[in-house]
């Protein structure tokens, strides 16, 4: 609410009173700072907004300095006042404004909020409370509460990149501080990412949430529960199938392989997860995949290599002949990583027959010589591994091009004879 003229007073420091008196004025000093101005006017109660912004100041250096301890019944007001001053309703994104539903949320323009000043050293105050050695947890979950953390969830989707920086350090101490708030964290992080994933792929703070994560997962005891599986599972894997993901993909990508590093039995899950939401006709969003898949690969072994190459290597022989430069190349530098190529070494009585054709059609016909250049190495890297397995590939493959030019041969020659018939029934 906005103040009615001539309400907003200017109160004495903190610093300049008695101790005992300072609880009273910390208190009033919470209720100035409740007040709401219109920020989209700059000329508007500009004394009343100056006002506001030193007392917020003030307070933020009080607590930051643990001059005093804050009472119960202050805290609850500190909380109340942050309350209304954060949690509000935002404008409408701008692809609403203008009504183009399918703008890439890489290429909007970046939005600031004209209320940030003054936001920012409500944020502030929030984070010096979190992480002040004078806050109990065991008072400040009385108000920092479910109810709290899910608005303060709700606030990610904030267009403005501050903000959202902000709530990211704040929610991560929170998560640090309050034991007892972090499976409702995890769980309410998941559901804002099903959401995303399966009703609106729109949000703005995806990567923040995933930063948050990667920092949680990082220390998840060994061996990993049940429920931590299930959230790769559930909530991570399907990030793979939004079209923004190029947002968040470096976030994304972070944490999938924390999980791997940690528990290198998940490998098997995170590559068939890759599989499954691999892209059809987004080139750019195939070479974010590769990456990924190289980094994944980095960390796996033998076993799981060996569960999940089949179908791997089926998906890798398509992305050799994809006429996308980029696609191709990436694919190809599989082969320069030791660690990939002592994993394909091992298994290549099963892994060559999958791709070998690939590598011929890119040498007969790949429109990119430095493609063909690349190829050329990795059917030479083959050659040198197993000069036997392949010749065999090659005699098969020989054999299959032979087959297909006597079916073409026969198609030919069907279409010819129907041509002749139908020129003599005319």
């Amino acid at each position: 609410m906005a103040p009615p003229w001539g309400t907003v007073e200017t109160l004495p420091m903190l610093r300049d009173i008695p101790v005992s008196e300072r609880q009273n004025l910390f208190l009033k000093k919470l209720q100035i700072c409740c007040f709401q101005f219109d920020f989209s006017d700059t000329l508007k109660m500009v004394r009343e907004k100056e006002i506001k912004r030193q007392t917020l100041t003030e307070l933020v250096d009080y607590v930051q300095s643990g001059s005093g301890k804050i009472t119960e019944g202050n805290q609850e007001e500190m909380i109340r006042m942050i309350s209304v001053n954060i949690f509000r309703c935002f404008p409408p994104a701008s692809h609403e404004n203008t009504g183009s539903e399918n703008v890439d949320p890489e290429e909007e323009e970046l939005y600031l909020d004209p209320v940030w000043p003054h936001l920012q050293i409500v944020y502030e105050l929030l984070l010096r409370y979190v992480v002040s050695s004078d806050t109990d947890t065991k008072i400040a979950k009385r108000y920092i509460d479910h109810s709290f953390v899910l608005k303060l969830l709700d606030l990610f989707d904030s267009e403005d990149p501050r903000e959202r920086e902000y709530l990211k350090t704040i929610l991560h101490r929170i998560y640090g501080k309050f034991m007892v708030h972090r499976p409702f964290i995890r769980k309410a992080i998941c559901n804002i990412f099903y959401r995303f994933i399966y009703e609106t792929e729109r949000h703005s703070g995806i990567s923040e949430l995933l930063e948050i994560l990667g920092s949680i997962i990082n220390g998840f005891a060994l061996p990993m529960k049940e429920e931590h599986k299930l959230f790769l599972v559930r909530g991570l894997i399907p990030l793979h199938k939004p079209k923004p993901i190029g947002v968040y993909h470096q976030q994304l990508s972070y944490c999938i392989i924390q999980f791997v590093e940690k528990d290198y039995k998940l490998a098997d899950n995170v590559v068939r997860g890759l599989l499954k939401y691999w892209p059809v006709t987004n080139c750019q969003k195939e070479v974010l995949f590769l990456g990924e898949l190289e980094e994944v690969l980095e960390a796996t072994q033998a076993a799981e290599f060996q569960r999940c190459m089949v179908p791997l290597f089926r998906q890798i022989a398509r992305c050799l002949n994809s006429s996308h430069f980029q696609v191709a190349e990436r694919t190809l530098f599989l082969w320069s990583n030791e660690h990939i190529v002592s994993l394909i070494a091992q298994n290549r009585s099963v892994i060559l027959p999958i791709i070998f054709e690939a590598l011929e059609k890119n040498i007969q016909s790949h429109w990119s010589p430095a493609i063909h250049g690349l190829t050329v190495n990795v059917r030479k890297m083959f050659l040198e591994m197993d000069p036997e397995l392949f010749e065999e590939c090659q005699t098969q493959y020989a054999e299959k091009e032979a087959r297909a030019m006597e079916v073409e041969g026969q198609r030919e020659l069907t279409w010819l004879r129907l041509a002749a018939a139908a020129a003599q029934e005319g």
